[in-house]
Parts: structure tokens; sequence; C-alpha cells
């Protein structure tokens, strides 16, 4: 299990830190030591990270015995009413419940989110009080969650230590949320919902990401990395756009490579002088 102590990693070899966009980054290894940190306790609008803390609390459900993954859920008018992002459920409408984990997953649903904290407690605020109970659990002690999709709510906080904790504990304690955040694609009642992460396709060892976008939060991502048998946890908390969002996160994890000696350092580029523009010059003119 991941043991997030969050000690300093040490580096042999100074590396340049990375230039970022983002107001608050944490990239942990396997062990849970910082390899790179910006503004890490800081507190942040999580957005839809927030439904990392959904999807945990429906593999624990499942796990349990309480509910099953073939359950199918009726859709309430609280649940249909969420707003946007969507999956367009309609009151009265039944949806397997592992479509619901689908839809949270992969389209960041809204609507399924709230319908699955219905089916897993009976109502929201009930699996609020779950989710918070949860996050005292872990040692979230700067989290404090308002509902179970991440839509604005002033009460709404986190910072990007807890949120690394959560996705290392989602991974570790139930494997199979790796594939579902792994995914780019579902399909619900004829329609076809992608989300096009081009840092899947990226070398870097991506294999499960949750975004999350609120105008309060900006731009935030939760990234599950492993390359070269070992394994990294990264947040990304208020990046300015989705494309930046993902450029901090590639940026953050080549540092980490080669902090952890898995690429070596990029070679720093030598600025030309004046002088020795004039003797290159004085060199191609030379017959």
């Amino acid at each position: 299990m991941l043991t997030l102590l969050l000690v300093a990693h040490a580096s042999a070899q100074p590396v340049r830190s990375p230039r970022l966009n983002a107001e608050a980054v944490l990239l942990l290894d396997a062990d849970g030591r910082t390899i790179f940190e910006k503004n890490a306790d800081v507190e942040r609008a999580p957005a839809s990270l927030v439904k990392l803390m959904t999807l945990y609390l429906a593999f624990e459900s499942i796990e349990r015995g309480r509910v099953d993954i073939e359950d199918v859920v009726t859709v309430s008018p609280h649940a249909s009413r969420v707003g946007r992002y969507r999956m367009g459920l309609r009151t009265g409408e039944h949806v397997p419940l592992r479509v619901l984990l689908e839809g949270v997953a992969i389209a960041s649903a809204n609507d399924a989110a709230a319908a699955l904290a219905e089916h897993l407690a009976g109502d929201e605020a009930s699996f609020v009080d779950r989710m918070n109970t949860k996050g005292k659990e872990f040692g979230m002690a700067a989290t404090r969650f308002a509902n179970a999709h991440g839509l604005p709510d002033p009460l709404q906080r986190t910072n990007a230590k807890d949120m690394a904790l959560l996705i290392a504990r989602l991974l570790h304690d139930y494997p199979a949320a790796r594939t579902l955040l792994g995914g780019q694609t579902f399909i619900y009642r004829g329609r076809v919902y992608a989300r096009h992460i081009p840092l899947f396709d990226d070398p870097l060892g991506v294999q499960a990401l949750k975004t999350g976008f609120t105008h309060e939060a900006g731009y935030n991502l939760a990234v599950a990395a492993w390359r070269g048998g070992q394994e990294f946890v990264m947040i990304v908390l208020g990046s300015r756009s989705r494309a930046q969002s993902f450029l901090d996160a590639k940026r953050v994890l080549r540092f980490g490579f080669v902090e952890t000696g898995l690429d070596p350092p990029e070679p720093e580029r030598v600025r030309p002088t004046k002088k020795s523009i004039r003797v290159r010059r004085a060199a191609q003119a030379t017959p």
C-alpha cells in the first residue's frame, strides 16, 4: 500500500524545475515521497476530482456486498436536474450501476454521480456525510466535500496533498478503478461518450486520469503513471486551460523521470555568444 509520507526526495544531481502554469502541483513516487511540489498545501476548489471519492465509496459498497455492479438504478428528479456536464439522465430512467460508474469516470457526468450517490446512500446529503467521514479516515485534513460531483460550492475545498492521497488509495484498494480511469470511450443510449486525453498517447506511462474544471477551480488533473517498474501519482490544480493542464502534467512527469533516474537529464542549451556567432559565420564563409 502506498504509505503517503510526504518527505522530500533528494536527487544526486540537481535538475531544473519545470516552468508551470498551474497554481498547485504535487508529484509522488510509489513510496509516497515528494518528487516535486508547488503550493501543495494551498486550499483549492477540487471541481470533478471530487468524483474520485464518489468512485471509492462505490467500489467499497460493491466489495462489501451492499450493492451489485449490475444493480439497476432508478434516476430521481434531483439527479436528472444536476447541471453540466451530463449524460442526460431522465427522471424515472433505469440505468445499470456499472454504466453510472463509466459515466462518472469517463464522461465526468454530474447527473451520473448524483444518481450513484442516491443509490448508495438513499440521498446525496447522506452520501456526502460518508464522503467526509471517509476523508477523515484517510487523514484528508484539508478537504471538505459538499456534493458528489464537484460543481461549485463555497464549502467544498481541498489541496493537492489530499487529492494525491485520495487517488493513491483508490487505485491501491480497488485496482479495477485503474481500468475505469484509463478508459476513453463508452456508449450509452446509442451515444458514444469520448474524452480526448493526449497524455494517454504520450510515452509517459499514464494509465489512469481524472479531469476537473469549473471557472473557480480552473483545470485540474489527477494522474497515475507507471514506468520502469515505478509508480507515480500526480495532482495538477488550477491550470488556465485544458491544454495547459496536460502540458503542465507532461513537464512534471518528465522532471520526475529524471529525478528518479529513469531518464537522463536534458543537456543544457548554451546561448551562443557574439564571438561564437562570428567564428561560425567565418567558418561557413571559408571555401
